[in-house]
This record gives structure tokens, sequence and C-alpha cells, in this order.
């Protein structure tokens, strides 16, 4: 029967942190949130979240809240033109390319590259393959709900 908070844990390295979030851009328009449905479970370090949005949260213990300004630099990575390339209307088989689609393509290693169709030049077809918040700064807002050690299964 003590006074003790219901956790000690706080966020660091092999720490599994479930939390609520909302990322937001320069205009405070929404991204992506947890607030309408599950919040999310992460283990520190897994590469789930980028390591520019799991270091603000380093130190958080169940019930803190933040607000962080997210910089390109460790968000998506600043716009990179080189990112951007020229393909040929034929390329894109029975597909018909439209301006602001989403496609995904093979890379040189067969995965998979999502890319966005930017402009459309009559045979040539221009696809940016940057992350779509490559560039931005982001607000990162969250809500820790539980910080407990990670188990390994």
């Amino acid at each position: 029967m003590s006074d003790q908070p219901a956790s000690v844990h706080r966020v660091a390295d092999g720490m599994e942190v479930t939390l609520h979030f909302t990322l937001k851009l320069e205009d405070g328009t929404v991204v992506d949130s947890t607030r309408d449905k599950r919040p999310a479970t992460f283990q520190v370090g897994d590469g789930n979240l980028p390591p520019g949005f799991e270091a603000p949260l380093a130190g958080l213990t169940d019930g803190d809240t933040g607000s962080y300004q997210i910089s390109p630099e460790h968000a998506f990575g600043q716009h990179n033109p080189q990112n951007v390339q020229l393909l040929k209307r034929d390329d894109f088989d029975d597909v018909e390319p439209e301006v602001g689609t989403v496609m995904s393509f093979a890379d040189a290693a067969g995965g998979e590259l999502p890319g966005v169709i930017a402009s459309i030049d009559g045979e040539q077809v221009e696809v940016d393959f940057n992350h779509p918040l490559a560039g931005r700064t982001l607000t990162f807002e969250v809500e820790v709900i539980q910080v407990r050690p990670a188990t390994t299964h």
C-alpha cells in the first residue's frame, strides 16, 4: 500500500511505450492522429518512429503530455530534387497516370517504392519519390499512456 505512481518507468531504450499522438503541419493541418482510434504502442529504437520523434520523448512517464517541433532533418528529411524522376508514359503499362496520384514503383532491389505523380507533359511523367512530408517542420503532440519494460517474445 504505497503512494507510488502507477509506473516509475520512463521512456528510454528497451522500453515499450503506449501513447496517443497527433502530427500536424506548420498551418495546423492534422496529418496523422491516434486520437480517434487505439493508441500506438512501439518499442523505443524499433524503427517504428523516426529517431527525431523518439528523442523528445526521452524521460517521459505515464500521464505526461508534450508538444514538440520536429525539423525536416529529424522528421522525413529535406526535399531532394534527385528524388524527382522523369519517366515515359509507356512505363505505366495500362495505368493512366494522374497528377497527385500516389503509385507504387519497383525499386532497384525489387522492393516497392511509393511515388507521387508531380506533372505530366506529353509523353513525360514526372514522379516525386520524396516522402510526402519531406521538407516540412512538423508538430508532434503526445500523451503518454504507459511506459513499461519491453518484453521479448
